[in-house]
């Protein structure tokens, strides 16, 4: 308590203010890819639901809840793919914080995809004469 009473002493100000001051950038982000990630979804919701929640605004190339390999249910989020960038960012503003199979979902940029495992580093090896690499492992490894 003494902490937040500090803190608005020294901004002078409610937190409140800060706060939607964060919620401002994190939503006039502009969109540079018409792909979207959904996050908070129902474990009981489909593609097929996410497409028709999300098909007033636009187009949609694609809609993917990402399944549980094992369990086969979702896992609480998915990506929808518009035609354009302009019918992704209507959706975003239509559906960000909205109720979707009864949860409340929310819509931020889809990020690239990042490789899963970083390739292995490439060592310089100097071949031996003969053309056959050799162990260079001393003493004994047991």
């Amino acid at each position: 308590m003494a902490f937040i009473s500090a803190f608005r002493r020294i901004h002078g100000g409610s937190s409140s203010a800060l706060h939607s001051q964060f919620a401002a950038i994190r939503h006039n982000s502009t969109l540079t890819s018409p792909r979207l990630f959904i996050s908070g979804l129902s474990r009981l919701t489909t593609d097929e639901k996410l497409r028709e929640a999300f098909s007033p605004f636009g187009q949609i190339v694609d809609a993917k809840v990402v399944i549980d390999r094992v369990s086969q249910r979702s896992k609480g989020f998915g990506f929808i793919t518009y035609a354009s960038v302009e019918e992704a960012e209507k959706a975003r503003e239509g559906m960000n914080a909205k109720f979707l199979d009864g949860w409340v979902i929310f819509v931020d940029p889809a990020k690239p995809r990042e490789p899963r495992f970083p390739p292995p580093p490439q060592a310089q090896q100097d071949p031996s004469e003969t053309g056959f690499r050799s162990n260079k492992t001393i003493g004994w490894c047991g």
